[in-house]
Formats: C-alpha cells, structure tokens, sequence
C-alpha cells in the first residue's frame, strides 16, 4: 500500500513540474536590460523573448489588437525612510492584422506606426523595442545607485470588453514577465 502510495505521489510530483515548466515556456523572459545615459535623458535598452500560442495568434488573423506594456520604475533606496521614487515610465505598443492589405501594423502609442509583411516581422519589434527615454536629464543625481524594476506583458487593458471577459477567464491570453530587477549607477 505505501509503495502504491508513493509512486503516486512521485507521479503527481512530476506532473506537477511539468506544469510548472511548460507554463513558464509561456511567459515573456527579459533577455536584456540596461539603462544608458544620453542628451535626451535615461534610456531603456531591453530585450523579450516570448512567442503568441495558438489562440493568440488566431486573434490576431480574426482583427483583435493585441497590446503590450513595458514598464520601469526607479527608486533610490534609503535606510532611514522609504524608498524614493526617482522615476517611472510605462510605453504600450498594440499589433494587429489588416485584412485588405495583408499586413501586420505595429503602433508604439503616442509615436510611430509601421508595417511588417509577416507576424514574425512585426513580433521583433516588440520584441526588441528601440530605446525610448524613461527619465530626463536631470530626474537622476550623479553617483547615486538605484534599484530597476521592470516588467513587460500584455496588457488585457486595453481590449474590447466582450473579449477582455474571455481574456481575464482563459489563461492562455496571460501572458507576461516576471519583474526583472538590477541596480544602476547615475551617470
């Protein structure tokens, strides 16, 4: 009865694991990220790896604009209060599928919109945005560290509302990164 036991519990385990994983596979993974200093201020230099299942992929052939939201937070720490908010920034950028002309439009809200003859195409430039200022010249003070805290996903936001019912309900329409965080040093 007790080995019957246990290779159960060893099996539900690894099934267990396996979810684990496979849901992991999922999610968006920050492959780089790091602030570099310019004329126009701070700049965000990140990169995702991520791919669309199924379902998302067919929403988007189906005309439903799927949205995307990074956002940054800085914050400089200190010992005898809370931390302080330096700065925050947060850009959206929405891709859909024009049936007439057959190709997938990309819009980082607020600027520029391009055209992409293939998914893949238009999923590189959300997976690896150009670099967009997240803080001006002077939000930051020289020589100090602060702690980054960023993360990226879809936003289910921004959706119509009979589709962010299913969207909030289905889990394969969450799809999203874990806070990736790091220091930097003003400059």
């Amino acid at each position: 009865m007790t080995l019957r036991f246990l290779r159960l519990l060893v099996c539900q385990l690894l099934l267990a694991l396996a979810c684990v994983q496979a849901h992991a596979a999922d999610g968006v993974d920050v492959t780089r990220a790091r602030i570099e200093a310019s004329e126009d201020g701070y700049k965000l230099d990140a990169a995702y790896a991520f791919d669309l299942n199924p379902g998302l992929e067919d929403a988007i052939h189906h005309g439903v604009h799927l949205y995307f939201t990074t956002e940054v937070q800085l914050t400089r720490p200190r010992w005898y209060w809370r931390d302080e908010k330096a700065a925050s920034a947060r850009q959206t950028i929405r891709i859909n599928y024009n049936v007439l002309t057959r190709q997938y439009i990309v819009l980082i809200l607020g600027s520029v919109q391009q055209t992409f003859p293939t998914l893949e195409d238009a999923l590189f430039l959300i997976r690896r945005p150009s670099r967009w200022v997240i803080a001006p010249r002077g939000a930051l003070k020289q020589g100090e560290t602060y702690d980054v805290r960023l993360r990226m996903g879809m936003n289910r936001d921004y959706l119509s509302k009979p589709i962010q019912v299913n969207a909030f309900s289905n889990s394969g329409w969450r799809l999203s990164s874990d806070t990736k965080t790091f220091t930097y040093k003003a400059e």
